[in-house]
């Protein structure tokens, strides 16, 4: 790897795409060297970004950055071509942030063996929010004590992909403490099933999509006499998501295969 790190952003004029690659181009240790988007391919990342020293312009696709060298792809693009874009990626020699929601565990199976392959590191993370790490850390120490919880994904009515990223990596790593438990089986319900929600690495999860939510999830333990709610609820910006976005960047490439979790490369977590 270079003095700088070479970074790609898939989905520079996204929402968080467009934030992240601002805080990259004015970061001291990374250079931008290409950014995906189809409506602004061709458009100079110097004026997507704001910094002038920025070289290059934005591309419509990977395959489209061609011999282009860099060290780390992040992917902010859409669930559709994530996959793709991640497998390709590596096959060039990079190491991967994935920030898009919307891959399964099997996506993330294959990725992984990809990723062993080419002797490099993912990291997956639902969400780069410090307030979404500690969340995870709290679900998981309350797991480790009660038996039953669900989840609830909170989202803006316009998101088409259910659950979202964070709430996929909160379930999938309840999951691996192990499966909540249910009084009565989703299998036994009088009723519609599909009330109950979706089964995911053991928890139910319930996707809401209305107006006036940007980003939310909340997981709730319930016990005898007693209840806990854990959430947490994101505003309109995308700034909070940069810093952790940065220092996965920065730390992925100390990671070889698929790592889920900003707080896997965090120090004191």
């Amino acid at each position: 790897m270079s003095d700088r790190i070479r970074v790609v952003v898939g989905g520079v004029t996204g929402w968080a795409g467009a934030e992240l690659a601002r805080g990259v181009a004015h970061a001291s240790d990374m250079t931008l060297v290409g950014g995906l988007s189809r409506g602004a391919a061709g458009q100079p990342l110097a004026s997507l970004t704001g910094h002038r020293d920025t070289p290059g312009v934005a591309a419509a696709s990977i395959d489209a950055l061609g011999a282009t060298p860099y060290d780390v792809y992040v992917e902010y693009t859409k669930p559709a071509v994530a996959k793709q874009n991640i497998l390709q990626a590596l096959a060039h020699g990079a190491h991967v942030v994935v920030g898009t929601s919307g891959l399964s565990d099997e996506d993330y199976a294959d990725i992984d063996a990809a990723a062993r392959k080419a002797d490099r590191g993912v990291l997956a993370c639902g969400n780069f929010a410090i307030t979404v790490v500690l969340l995870q850390k709290f679900a998981e120490m309350a797991a480790r004590h009660l038996d039953h919880w669900e989840i609830i994904d909170y989202a803006k009515a316009g998101k088409v992909d259910v659950p979202s990223g964070t709430v996929r990596e909160l379930a999938f790593r309840l999951g691996e403490i192990k499966q909540a438990a249910q009084a009565v089986p989703v299998d036994q319900v009088s009723g519609p099933r599909e009330t109950r929600g979706a089964t995911m690495s053991g928890t139910q999860v319930h996707a809401v999509r209305l107006p006036g939510f940007q980003l939310g999830v909340e997981v709730i333990f319930g016990a005898d006499g007693q209840r806990l709610h854990i959430k947490h609820e994101a505003g309109d910006g995308s700034k909070p998501y940069v810093s952790g976005a940065l220092l996965a960047i920065r730390r992925v490439h100390t990671l070889r295969g698929v790592v889920r979790g900003l707080d896997k490369v965090m120090d004191g977590l």
